[in-house]
């Protein structure tokens, strides 16, 4: 009874570790993790700087609509002064002056757009959709940088769970030399027990050396991840197991409207329907008002600078580009619009995939914590045998390696099980 107290209390101590260690050390949480990639990563930023790029596109787009105004100025010289010729009755033949040699001019021109059949405003649409869509690639660079990071946190969590476990079995190996050698001494077991168990000792020191490699690899890699030297100390919290709620259909339906890969396509879609409205509607009538004040001088002309206003017309009638460009452009929407069906089932899959995973995953708890309960037992009764010549040192040592595998797996199951939560997370779009 005393031992079975003492496994569980063991078992208790490997579960809330990294909380331990946080209340202690102040371990790193998975939300702290993503903080510091987000303020580091250059993919971010480029993102963020074409969001940036595609909002001034939209201010661009909506000041078509405004006035635009133009200031001409220029000083012409010429060799002579242009002259006019006139025949008076009689058939005399005169000249006379029209402008001098040396002449300024100067016009400021205002021109407001009155009807463009509709292509300034998709002009402004097509650039929404655009920075939409930027917007959401940027959530999306986001979102996968955040599931990269989870999965090396994890990494490296599962794999100290591995080294605890590891030395662990080493300290219970050890004790079980100890126990052999002792029994050795005293000729009770024979020299093949004592050196089987040095053995199983050696062989577990060098799993443990492989789990403490892998560790200060997967800790390296966290490190760059984080943008930070790689020899950075790792001391990392046990991440909060927050399940989305609601049945399969209700995270498919809820996938489908915050899964920023899906709203990118969507939204570019629109951009190009935009797009080729613009380019067909170019080929419609376009009136634009205009007006401003002309000065041009010349004292030969009785009135050097006047106002002006006209209303003017322009209709491209034929042209044999512009058509097959929006069509161009409907063909690539189209190809979107696919691709966009396609990420639609794609979704509904990982939706079922990462659930069938959470159900599997709680049920493997389930079972391997009653696993390592009968294990712990077993070990017991094994060692207890063997130390009344009841039992073979065989028999300890697999028992050894059943208390170290049924411990193993659990610690599997615990970081799957928080994985394929991330995972669904992800898959939805909250991560």
């Amino acid at each position: 009874m005393q031992r079975n107290s003492i496994d569980y209390i063991f078992n208790l101590i490997f579960f809330i570790i990294n909380g331990i260690l946080s209340n202690i050390t102040q371990a790193e949480t998975l939300e702290q993790a993503w903080n510091q990639a987000f303020n580091a990563n250059h993919s971010i930023r480029a993102a963020n700087a074409q969001t940036q790029a595609a909002d001034q596109e939209l201010y661009a787009a909506e000041g078509q609509n405004l006035p635009s105004i133009n200031i001409d100025t220029s000083y012409t010289q010429l060799s002579v002064d242009p002259a006019a010729k006139a025949q008076f009755a009689g058939g005399q033949n005169a000249q006379f002056p029209t402008a001098q040699s040396g002449y300024f001019k100067s016009q400021a021109l205002i021109s407001i757009p009155v009807y463009s059949s509709d292509q300034i405003n998709s002009n402004i649409r097509a650039a929404q959709a655009n920075l939409n869509a930027n917007y959401q690639n940027e959530l999306t660079i986001r979102l996968t940088l955040k599931k990269q990071i989870a999965d090396i946190f994890l990494t490296v969590l599962r794999t100290e769970g591995h080294v605890i476990v590891a030395k662990k079995h080493i300290d219970s190996l050890k004790n079980h030399y100890q126990e052999v050698q002792h029994l050795f001494e005293q000729g009770v077991v024979a020299r093949n027990d004592l050196l089987a168990a040095g053995v199983e000792q050696a062989n577990a020191e060098q799993q443990l050396l492989q789990f403490s490699t892998h560790l200060e690899i997967a800790k390296a890699n966290y490190n760059q991840l984080l943008n930070r030297p790689l020899n950075t100390k790792v001391e990392l919290q046990l991440p909060p197991q927050i399940l989305p709620k609601g049945g399969l259909n209700e995270l498919n339906h809820k996938a489908l409207e915050t899964r920023p890969e899906l709203t990118v396509l969507t939204q570019q879609l629109q951009a190009l329907t935009e797009q080729a409205r613009s380019l067909q509607a170019s080929l419609l009538p376009q009136i634009s008002l205009n007006g401003g004040y002309k000065f041009e001088e010349n004292r030969y002309q009785a009135y050097q600078g006047m106002w002006l206003v006209n209303l003017a017309l322009q209709w491209k009638l034929f042209d044999g580009s512009t058509q097959h460009k929006a069509e161009s452009l409907l063909q690539q929407a189209n190809a979107l619009n696919e691709q966009r069906e396609n990420l639609i089932s794609l979704i509904h899959f990982e939706i079922r995939q990462a659930w069938l995973t959470i159900q599997e995953t709680q049920r493997r708890l389930k079972v391997t914590r009653q696993a390592i309960v009968q294990a712990n037992e077993n070990l017991q009764v094994a060692k207890d045998r063997y130390h009344q010549g009841l039992a073979t040192n065989t028999e300890v040592l697999k028992a050894e390696d059943l208390h170290i595998t049924s411990h193993d797996n659990h610690n599997t199951a615990v970081y799957d099980a928080i994985a394929a939560i991330l995972q669904m997370r992800y898959t939805i779009g909250i991560l």
